[in-house]
């Protein structure tokens, strides 16, 4: 079943691969024929670079401090898990594939290829707009603002299914909010055996925590001035609707 439902207006896909590595907390490093799993150790530079606080002792820093021209190629793979428990959580994959150099007191990862993968089919990210792309001003408090949702506010999740096409709400047994950005909330719609994704786009983009309540206010306005979609009633108790 087809749920993609008004898909406009959507971050930028260098500005997707961004906000994944602003938010992902580990990372798989794959260099010099090993594969290492790093866990609070990064940050990123404004450019996109990532800095990796890593033992002195280890191995990784022994590799690049001994690699040709104090250069290590690598690739480092992140994963943008969704803060909700639902099906399918890992929601997109970012590669980075590029060199490593010492830094004062971190190792020092240059992406030259970038590569995203999504539910929608993997991208090619280039290289020149990821690093002047800037994270989506949402990423760092999705987390919070979804479980906030999902955990103390389902009657308002579940008001908003009134804007989603009845056709995609058929056989549906849970909606969980998937995801948020400046320009619209993403919903999971889980049926026993399938699930799928519904976008519900702001009227205007929200770039601070204060304007994204005013959008989903916006929304749960719209949503109560429709009718309450046939496939939600049929779940709900008898006496209820």
């Amino acid at each position: 079943m087809d749920d993609s439902q008004s898909w406009a207006a959507m971050p930028s896909v260098a500005q997707q691969a961004r906000s994944v590595l602003a938010t992902a907390f580990s990372c798989a490093v794959t260099a010099a024929g090993g594969r290492e799993d790093v866990v609070g150790a990064h940050t990123v530079a404004e450019d996109g670079r990532v800095l990796l606080r890593v033992p002195e002792d280890g191995r990784l820093n022994a590799t690049v401090t001994c690699a040709p021209r104090g250069e290590l190629p690598a690739v480092l793979e992140f994963a943008d898990v969704a803060p909700v428990p639902v099906r399918r959580r890992i929601r997109a994959r970012l590669w980075l594939a590029g060199r490593f150099a010492p830094g004062e007191d971190h190792l020092v990862f240059r992406p030259l290829r970038v590569v995203l993968r999504r539910p929608s089919g993997t991208v090619v990210v280039d290289p020149d707009e990821f690093a002047g792309a800037a994270p989506d001003p949402l990423a760092g408090a999705e987390a919070r603002l979804l479980t906030h949702l999902a955990d103390c506010h389902q009657d308002a999740v579940d008001r908003l299914t009134r804007l989603v096409r009845a056709d995609s709400l058929h056989g549906a047994v849970r909606v969980r909010p998937l995801a948020v950005d400046r320009h619209g909330l993403t919903l999971r719609i889980e049926r026993p055996r399938t699930d799928g994704d519904v976008r519900l786009p702001f009227h205007a983009p929200a770039d601070d925590v204060s304007a994204l309540a005013e959008r989903m206010h916006v929304l749960l306005s719209q949503a109560s001035a429709e009718t309450c979609p046939r496939a939600l009633r049929r779940q709900q108790p008898d006496g209820e609707g």
